[in-house]
């Protein structure tokens, strides 16, 4: 049984011991007692639909070389994170603390809740809303969501256009959600 095929268990300060930990410091505190129901799925490529670097680590943690890429000139002042990173071959990255609130979603809202950040956990997927995902990186996201599930009182299981519509599209139209729902998410 690889990494891949057995369920994460997330330890009481909100992190998978066994995975790689990078901090970003684009996180703040969640409010005592809030509770997390929500997964928001989005993608990720640095430069646009360019994959297998580590740029998208390196904006994660503010330290983006700008004159690497003319895309980069245009996010060099956005400050954003998320709590998970799948990549193209499935390795799996923690940012954040489940336990804080990652700068994930912006301007958002769900079931007539703001601030999606609040109540919800952010899984970047390493791709495009115009390029299929790897089978890797989807068996390494159920399995993650099952574990998550086990974890916290998770309702929903939504992508980031769902929370945003109109100012996002991701994951895109690529994302089978058709594997999500074989595994009796909310979705």
């Amino acid at each position: 049984m690889t990494s891949q095929d057995k369920l994460f268990t997330i330890d009481e300060n909100g992190y998978l011991p066994h995975v790689k930990q990078i901090e970003s410091p684009n996180y703040d505190l969640r409010a005592p007692k809030q509770s997390i129901s929500l997964i928001v799925i989005h993608c990720i490529s640095l430069p646009p639909n360019k994959f297998g670097n580590s740029y998208i680590e390196d904006f994660f943690l503010n330290n983006l070389d700008i004159s690497e890429h003319t895309y980069f000139k245009k996010i060099k002042d956005l400050k954003v994170s998320s709590h998970f990173l799948i990549k193209r071959k499935g390795e799996l990255i923690q940012f954040v603390s489940c336990l804080n609130k990652a700068w994930h979603a912006g301007r958002s809202s769900w079931k007539h809740k703001k601030n999606c950040n609040d109540f919800s956990i952010g899984i970047e997927l390493e791709g495009s809303d115009i390029v299929k995902y790897e089978d890797i990186q989807y068996k390494v996201l159920i399995n993650l969501l099952k574990s998550l599930r086990m974890k916290y009182p998770i309702t929903d299981i939504v992508g980031h256009s769902d929370i945003a519509p109109g100012r996002k599209t991701d994951p895109g139209d690529v994302f089978d959600w058709n594997l999500i729902n074989a595994e009796n998410f909310n979705v």
